[in-house]
């Protein structure tokens, strides 16, 4: 018996969490406030609290959190918003178990074709990610020392039906559905030579549900991730062939500061097989195929 308060629903991840848990019968309730009844970005710690007492939740569940932005910006929606739940739930709901979202951006430049462990050194190159691996610090000594229940999750990159286009393939679906509609020959993109790990969103809210309802926790960090890794270029010819486009793909200026200077990554998915039992189960062209699908007029 399970209640959960998911801060974060209204997102791409948060709304396939919230399926997840809500569909799941060991969940009882999940609670989702909206940024009217609390705002973890701005809200003041003290009615964290007294929401955390209000609603007495099991589990704590954060899918808030900023892509892009100053660096003051990631620190306070990565790093900081970390830190006032690990306060609010140490005082308000001290047994519940708290699980944030982290980054593969904590991990920074990996050599090719290896596969990053959550035991291998995180050196972030932006400051996105260097946000992230603060907040995973934060969470993983809190866990660890027994002041919180708390892990965090480096999520990959995550695909899967109801992405925005602040993501490569939302993107690129969006540009192909223009040009399609246009007639348009070709159509333009960045720098598609990196290769990419991407995981389906519902494999990514199956481990959070793994990790909410597991017994005890070994270990605070888990990878969420694929375990493949193919190019952004080999995922966007995918989604084209999907779509039926047959036009050029043009590759024009620079990409997303928070991971141009990581050309490969690739994560090891070892530790939440062996503790937790969970497995990516969505190959990369049923994720495809399912953006495609969840964009068209209905």
């Amino acid at each position: 018996m399970t209640r959960v308060l998911l801060f974060g629903a209204s997102g791409f991840i948060g709304r396939h969490t919230r399926a997840a848990l809500e569909s799941d019968p060991r969940i009882t309730e999940v609670i989702c406030p909206d940024r009217t009844t609390y705002d973890l970005l701005d809200g003041a710690p003290e009615l964290l609290v007294e929401k955390l007492r209000e609603v007495a939740p099991d589990a704590v569940v954060n899918c808030v959190g900023a892509l892009t932005g100053s660096a003051t910006g990631l620190l306070r929606a990565n790093t900081l918003v970390a830190a006032k739940l690990l306060e609010a739930v140490g005082t308000a709901a001290p047994r519940a178990r708290l699980v944030r979202l982290g980054s593969a951006g904590e991990y920074g430049v990996v050599p090719s074709g290896a596969s990053v462990a959550e035991t291998d050194p995180a050196h972030p190159v932006s400051e996105y990610g260097l946000s992230h691996l603060a907040g995973t610090r934060l969470f993983q000594l809190a866990g660890e020392s027994g002041q919180a229940d708390a892990v965090s999750v480096r999520v990959f990159n995550p695909i899967g039906p109801g992405m925005s286009e602040e993501n490569l393939l939302g993107r690129a679906a969006a540009r192909i559905r223009a040009a399609l509609a246009d007639g348009a020959p070709e159509l333009t993109l960045g720098p598609l030579s990196a290769y990419r790990d991407f995981v389906d969103v519902r494999d990514l809210a199956a481990l959070i549900v793994a990790l909410l309802l597991a017994p005890e926790l070994r270990h605070r960090v888990f990878n969420a991730g694929s375990g493949r890794s193919v190019t952004a270029r080999e995922a966007v010819e995918l989604l084209a062939a999907t779509a039926g486009y047959h036009g050029r793909i043009r590759e024009v200026g620079a990409g997303p500061p928070r991971s141009t200077a990581v050309g490969w990554i690739r994560a090891d998915v070892s530790r939440a097989a062996h503790e937790l039992g969970w497995s990516p189960v969505r190959d990369l062209a049923t994720s495809v195929k399912d953006i495609w699908t969840a964009g068209e007029p209905r």
